[in-house]
């Protein structure tokens, strides 16, 4: 079974991680209201960035380091640069 690591952008422009073994179905969840407590109130969330993992353990240790990450080098791994105006 793959598992994800994945990078959602919400409405508020935040950027929300996580792991899943269902990407699709994850982001509905997501997107209905059901997801992590965090996404709930800032809905809708886009999916920006995922890299597969062999097992959850590894998904779980990239979760751990990508959410250590700053925000400038999250929006990197999304291919997304910073602008000054939005820091």
């Amino acid at each position: 079974m793959t598992w994800f690591c994945y990078l959602l952008r919400c409405a508020d422009d935040t950027l929300y991680c996580g792991i899943t073994n269902d990407l699709e179905k994850r982001i509905a969840v997501h997107n209905a209201g059901e997801g992590a407590k965090y996404t709930r109130s800032r809905l809708p969330v886009t999916l920006v960035y995922s890299e597969s993992c062999v097992d959850r353990s590894q998904a779980s240790r990239r979760e751990r380091a990508v959410k250590s990450l700053p925000r400038g080098a999250k929006l990197a791994l999304c291919g997304v640069t910073q602008s000054p105006e939005n820091p």
